[in-house]
């Protein structure tokens, strides 16, 4: 044929397959074992331990120049990395507010990794699977079919698309043709001042500034204050600002206070701003039946940010934005490139995905999400939720009735505020003494807390979003903090 030659001798094609297809069966077998171990026996591992110096240094290897069998290299998975968790999946680990994953989701994100799909969109099953989880998600918190909504790698980046949505409807101009250089009032977006610090990046990174995201006022609950949020937005009216978008928070990353969403429903209706409801932490309690009421009138938001990697306890990533007027949504994103137009059949003959985000690339996060769904059902993960919120509650019972322990905020969920009290000792070295307790837990992987500061007041945070936690966990947490306590205070 023209234009073809024969390889020459000398050439040798390679690949990255195995030469040998049965020694990776038996390694994958191996590793599938000793991976269902690792979580059967969890509660015998501390939830997390400091590294030796060696196992430090091991992360420290110059780029390897030569291969290395495949049997090694699982050896150095399981002596270096294995041991030393982040502990979130632990039944003790209570920092933050993360997910605990499930084995089910593990096998899902191999299976998406063998597939290998890119899923910035197109005409095959995966992309189909990405649409059907984007609805399942509207069909948990009541938004309408005819919504829109993607998939992203968490709440910061579903935040970040639903404010450069509010960004455009209420710009006044073509902020994606002119630039925000065009807008004639500057934009004012609404918070509690207990609102998460990916909003205020999202502003930024809008070129809109940090001043333009004002942190309004909470009440006792930690809730915003309705009254000082319509103030300010009159109060920037007339100084000739023009307010755009109202967020609401369901469950801050604080105390998991929720906004009351039907009053700033009500007041962004009165004021035409865009309703947008962070809810990355609370949004999925309209799933659990004791609880759904704390979110009544999520389903009014223009958009909503969600989870599925918190309390549907999928592998990270995988955050969800829902919004409301799907014409908008895509018309912040879409841009028809001469490579990537549709055609009437064939693999480009499908909507592209990525017309709904930043990313062109996106990895399969749907099928970690869609397999856990389909093995236990929404209603079981409704019921952990509640499981968890009782379990915030049975904490707080019990350190309600230690005369050493005392709450610092109203339990409103599954976080819980307290600290350890030692009468006469000054603020600083109150504070010294719990950040010690929450240390020591840690290094003796016990339990694994985190710290904040509400309204002023330091101190310790348990973020109950595990499935795996049980009321004797948390017994063993109070019991080992009052003997830490008696036995480092002054």
């Amino acid at each position: 044929m023209v234009g073809l030659r024969a390889p020459l001798s000398s050439e040798v094609e390679e690949t990255l397959d195995p030469k040998d297809w049965e020694d990776v069966r038996a390694l994958s077998h191996l590793l599938v074992n000793e991976s269902i171990d690792y979580l059967r026996d969890i509660r015998q591992r501390p939830v997390w331990q400091e590294m030796p110096a060696g196992v430090k240094g091991a992360f420290g290897g110059s780029l390897p120049r030569s291969p290395t069998p495949l049997v090694d290299v699982y050896r150095q998975v399981t002596e270096n990395l294995m041991p030393y968790p982040m502990g979130n999946i632990h039944p003790r680990f209570w920092s933050w507010f993360m997910g605990s994953s499930n084995f089910t989701g593990a096998l899902a994100d191999f299976l998406a990794a063998v597939l290998g799909s890119n899923l910035g969109g197109g005409n095959h099953a995966a992309a189909l699977m990405d649409n059907q989880v984007v609805n399942w998600c509207k069909e948990m918190i009541g938004f309408p079919s005819s919504a829109s909504g993607t998939l992203v790698s968490g709440g910061s980046m579903a935040n970040l698309i639903a404010h450069v949505i509010a960004r455009n409807v209420n710009a006044g101009v073509d902020v994606r043709e002119d630039g925000v250089g065009a807008i004639k009032k500057p934009l004012r977006f609404y918070a509690s001042d207990q609102v998460h610090s990916c909003h205020r990046k999202a502003v930024e990174a809008l070129g809109l500034g940090n001043k333009a995201l004002r942190r309004i006022t909470t009440d006792a609950e930690l809730r915003i204050d309705v009254g000082a949020l319509r103030a300010a937005i009159a109060q920037d009216r007339n100084a000739g600002f023009e307010p755009a978008c109202v967020i609401a928070t369901a469950g801050t990353v604080n105390t998991g206070a929720i906004d009351d969403l039907e009053a700033l429903a009500n007041l962004a209706a009165e004021e035409s701003l865009w309703f947008h409801v962070d809810g990355c932490i609370g949004a999925l309690l309209a799933i659990a039946p004791a609880n759904a009421y704390r979110v009544r009138g999520i389903e009014r938001a223009q958009s909503v940010a969600l989870d599925p990697h918190k309390w549907l306890h999928a592998p990270f990533e995988v955050g969800c934005i829902l919004i409301r007027d799907a014409s908008a949504h895509r018309g912040a994103f879409t841009v028809t490139q001469e490579y990537l137009e549709s055609t009437p059949r064939g693999l480009a003959s499908a909507a592209w995905l990525h017309e709904y985000g930043l990313q062109t690339t996106r990895g399969f996060r749907a099928l970690k999400v869609w397999m856990s769904l389909q093995e236990h059902g929404v209603e079981k993960f409704g019921r952990l939720i509640d499981q968890n919120i009782a379990q915030a509650r049975y904490l707080t019972t019990l350190i309600d009735q230690q005369p050493f322990l005392e709450l610092v905020a109203p339990t409103s969920i599954n976080i819980v505020c307290f600290r350890y009290r030692s009468p006469g000792l000054e603020d600083g070295a109150r504070k010294a003494l719990n950040i010690e307790i929450m240390l020591q837990l840690q290094e003796k992987g016990i339990a694994a807390l985190s710290d904040t500061t509400v309204h002023g007041e330091h101190c310790l945070r348990v973020a109950i979003t595990n499935h795996r936690t049980q009321r004797e966990d948390l017994d063993m947490l109070v019991a080992e903090m009052l003997r830490l306590g008696a036995s480092l205070k002054p």
